[in-house]
């Protein structure tokens, strides 16, 4: 014999959402990525460069025009035209080795004087040019 069913009075239906399935795997999942987070930054082995400042020495066939604060173009000591320094580097870009044009710009100077030297060591076939620099402060 089976008994009828009857809803009682005080049974109602849950209408809330059970967030205790949800914190359960939010819980999960944070322990994952904590867990996997510091091997996957450091899984890949890379050798990074170390801090060094290396003194360069320059060669009695490089050749060092400088540049002042007011824009003047100087050939070693010798104040030059920009015509005149096109002159000079198609004079010296023949020779072998090739020597190598160290420019040294003042730190306020335009950047039209230093861009010229650079187009006239290009234009007269110089392939190496390097700026002399100073070390920053520690």
């Amino acid at each position: 014999m089976a008994l009828p069913y009857r809803a009682a009075a005080d049974e109602t239906a849950i209408s809330e959402i059970n967030t205790t399935p949800l914190v359960d795997v939010m819980l999960v999942l944070l322990i994952i990525f904590l867990i996997t987070i510091p091997v996957v930054t450091t899984s890949i082995k890379v050798d990074l460069p170390k801090e060094s400042n290396t003194v360069r020495e320059t060669k009695p066939e490089n050749i060092v025009v400088s540049v002042d604060s007011m824009g003047r173009i100087f050939w070693y000591d010798t104040p030059i035209t920009s015509a005149d320094l096109g002159k000079r580097l198609s004079g010296v870009a023949f020779k072998q080795p090739q020597p190598e044009v160290q420019i040294r710009g003042d730190g306020n100077a335009d950047y039209k004087s230093v861009g010229q030297i650079v187009s006239a060591a290009r234009a007269a076939g110089i392939t190496h040019v390097g700026f002399i620099t100073e070390p920053a402060a520690k």
